[in-house]
C-alpha cells in the first residue's frame, strides 16, 4: 500500500512538473497559428503593395475624401510619413472581461491589420488562476472567428458564422482610421454628416458593415459606434447590441504621429454601458508614446 501511494504521489508530482514546464515555455499551438497567419498575410501585403512615386503620404492622396478625414490625417501627422499596408498595435495589462458578471482578466493584446484587403488578426495572452488562457480573434478572406484555449490545449470556444463575419468586418472598420492606406481603398466609403461626424461603410466578400466616427475640435477621432456588431448570447444565438470603440488621451509617438494612448471597447446595454476592454496602447508599429 505504501509503495502504491508513493507511486501515485510520484505520478501526480511528475504531471504537475510537466504542466509547469508546458505553461512556462512561450510556445503554444494557437499562438503559433497566429504568428504563421501574420507572416503569411504580411508577405502577401508586401508583394501586393502598390508602388508610389514618393513613398510617403501626401495631401493629394486624400483629396477625394471628406474634409474630416483630410483634417484628421494632417492633424495627426500622417502627411509626409511612409505609406504602410500593415498596422501592428500592442497593448499590455489590459482589463478584459469575457462577459457581464464574469471576473476580469489582465491580458496582453496584439492586433495586426492589413490594408490591401480587409484582414485583422488579434491575439490575447493571459492567465486564469495561473493557467494560460489564450484567444485568437481573426478576420481574413471574408471570414471571421474567435477562438479561446485554456492551458494551451483545451478549446473553450470557437465561434464562426455569418454574424461573426459581419461583426469582425465592423471591428476592422472601427480601426481603419489608424491605417491610412486602408482609407484609400475602394472597399470603404465615407459620408460627412457635420463638422464632427463621419459615416463609414465597408463591403467585402458579399458582406457589408457600417458605423459612425466622431471627431473632436482637435481633429482627433474619439469614438466609433455601430449597431452591426453582434454579441453571442449564452445559448449561442447572436444578439444585436450597440457597440463603441472609444479613443482617449492622444499623444505623440516616437515616429512623429499623434494617436490615442487609451482604448476602450464598450457594449451599450439598455441598462448601462459595459466596458469589456480597457487598456493602454504600448506601441504602434514599434513606435512608443513619447513621455
Amino acid at each position: 500500500m505504501r509503495k502504491k501511494r508513493m507511486m501515485i504521489l510520484f505520478v501526480v508530482v511528475a504531471i504537475a512538473l510537466l504542466a509547469a514546464v508546458w505553461f512556462a515555455i512561450p510556445y503554444s499551438p494557437l499562438k503559433n497559428q497566429f504568428k504563421k497567419d501574420v507572416q503569411k498575410r504580411t508577405r502577401v501585403a508586401e508583394q501586393d503593395a502598390p508602388a508610389h512615386d514618393s513613398g510617403v503620404y501626401t495631401r493629394e492622396d486624400f483629396a477625394r475624401l471628406p474634409p474630416l478625414v483630410r483634417d484628421y490625417v494632417e492633424a495627426c501627422g500622417y502627411i509626409g510619413t511612409p505609406r504602410k499596408s500593415v498596422l501592428t498595435m500592442e497593448y499590455q495589462k489590459v482589463a478584459f472581461a469575457l462577459g457581464q458578471g464574469k471576473p476580469k482578466l489582465t491580458i496582453d493584446y496584439t492586433q495586426v491589420d492589413f490594408a490591401a484587403a480587409p484582414a485583422r488578426l488579434a491575439f490575447i495572452d493571459s492567465r486564469m488562476f495561473g493557467i494560460p488562457f489564450q484567444g485568437y480573434d481573426y478576420y481574413m478572406d471574408g471570414r471571421g472567428g474567435m477562438k479561446g484555449v485554456l492551458a494551451k490545449l483545451f478549446q473553450l470556444f470557437d465561434q464562426t458564422g455569418d454574424q461573426m463575419d459581419k461583426a469582425c468586418l465592423a471591428t476592422y472598420l472601427a480601426e481603419i482610421i489608424f491605417l491610412p492606406e486602408a482609407l484609400l481603398q475602394d472597399f470603404v466609403s465615407f459620408k460627412q454628416i457635420d463638422g464632427h461626424t463621419l459615416e463609414a461603410r465597408i463591403s467585402f466578400g458579399g458582406v457589408s458593415a457600417s458605423g459612425t466616427f466622431r471627431f473632436n475640435d482637435a481633429h482627433e477621432m474619439t469614438c466609433f459606434s455601430t449597431d452591426e456588431r453582434s454579441q453571442t448570447a449564452p445559448g449561442g444565438t447572436a444578439v444585436q447590441i450597440p457597440w463603441e470603440a472609444r479613443c482617449e488621451s492622444y499623444g505623440l509617438y516616437s515616429d512623429g504621429i499623434k494617436r490615442p494612448t487609451l482604448f476602450r471597447a464598450v457594449w451599450k446595454y439598455p441598462e448601462k454601458d459595459f466596458i469589456y476592454f480597457d487598456g493602454s496602447i504600448s506601441s504602434v508599429d514599434g513606435a512608443e508614446v513619447m513621455r
